[in-house]
């Protein structure tokens, strides 16, 4: 969670202009600092932030609302795939962070995570995630920095991750990444050239060493959005660590809200070690029609070729 009296506090009351100036409830002054306090974390329980706080429950339930719909309102300005121009260093930065110049065509990494809810009554089965918890699902796509640069929520927890990236804008319109560049997902999606370029691990057992070296670069690499995901779990623990006490359409707008506020943080250099995020089990495999496997098997052979070729092979042709 953000510290209270750290950067952060200020860097997100630039980015909300409060109404009015301040709530007042039993003759005491609410400022806006004081609902930043109960909105950013956003404690899962109204009645908890309003016994904290000392306000009525129903303004903290018009506070998070308005305030996590202002922070939303920029989701546009925070949260964009990258200029042309860009594309270039963020490649570079996945080629380091998986120690392998074969990398220089990925320019993002993409995930999902489930995000815990108290489930509406009449669809309690629909957002029964594979773990037997209740959930929506979070679906972002980050650079080489961590920086989210694209966002798909709401769906529920029972949905393969396959089918929550088939129905995604970025997907479906073909939005990211650009012609000739690639981005990396876990084994829970299929790997694709068609309609996007999305490169997934090879399956276990591995057939050879060169699909050995290909997934441990590719894990290197892809591992930066796992790190993205811990920092905001890390930063807004209550509402990650706990089910959200808020209906399904209005979680799906905190979630945003704390993704959008997680890259505030990231431009304005307000950032923190968090914890390691422990190793989750992926969803069943998936396969796809629209397959990328010559594509990956290119790459695979591209990283466990040496970097130098000899002389000695220069000397000959090959057909």
């Amino acid at each position: 969670m953000l510290e209270a009296t750290g950067t952060g506090c200020e860097l997100i009351l630039s980015v909300v202009t409060f109404a009015g100036k301040g709530v007042r409830h039993h003759k005491s002054p609410r400022g806006p600092y004081t609902q930043l306090n109960s909105t950013v974390p956003i404690i899962p329980s109204y009645r908890v932030v309003a016994a904290v706080c000392d306000i009525r429950k129903s303004t903290v339930h018009d506070i998070a609302h308005r305030e996590t719909k202002a922070v939303v309102g920029i989701l546009g300005c925070t949260i964009c795939l990258p200029d042309p121009d860009q594309l270039e260093d963020i490649a570079a930065g996945f080629s380091r962070l998986g120690g392998s110049p074969a990398l220089r065509t990925v320019v993002g990494a993409d995930d999902g995570c489930h995000v815990r809810i108290k489930p509406p009554a009449a669809h309690q089965l629909d957002f029964l995630n594979r773990k037997l918890f209740h959930s929506i699902q979070l679906q972002a796509i980050c650079d080489h920095q961590g920086r989210f640069i694209d966002l798909f929520v709401g769906f529920p927890g029972s949905v393969h991750d396959a089918h929550v990236l088939r129905n995604s804008p970025v997907y479906y319109r073909q939005l990211y990444p650009p012609e000739a560049w690639c981005i990396l997902g876990d084994g829970g999606y299929p790997c694709l050239g068609a309609p996007i370029c999305l490169l997934t691990p090879y399956w276990e057992p591995v057939a050879n060493p060169v699909q050995t070296q290909f997934n441990t670069i590719h894990g290197k690499a892809r591992n930066i959005i796992e790190q993205a995901f811990g920092l905001v779990k890390a930063r807004w623990r209550s509402i990650f660590l706990r089910a959200l006490e808020v209906k399904p359409a209005f979680a799906s707008e905190v979630v945003t809200c704390c993704a959008i506020l997680h890259n505030v943080c990231m431009d304005n250099g307000d950032l923190f070690e968090a914890e390691p995020p422990p190793e989750e089990d992926g969803p069943p495999p998936c396969s796809d029609a629209a397959s990328g496997e010559n594509l990956r098997d290119r790459l695979a052979a591209a990283v466990s070729a040496p970097e130098v070729v000899v002389a000695v092979l220069q000397d000959h042709d090959y057909c």
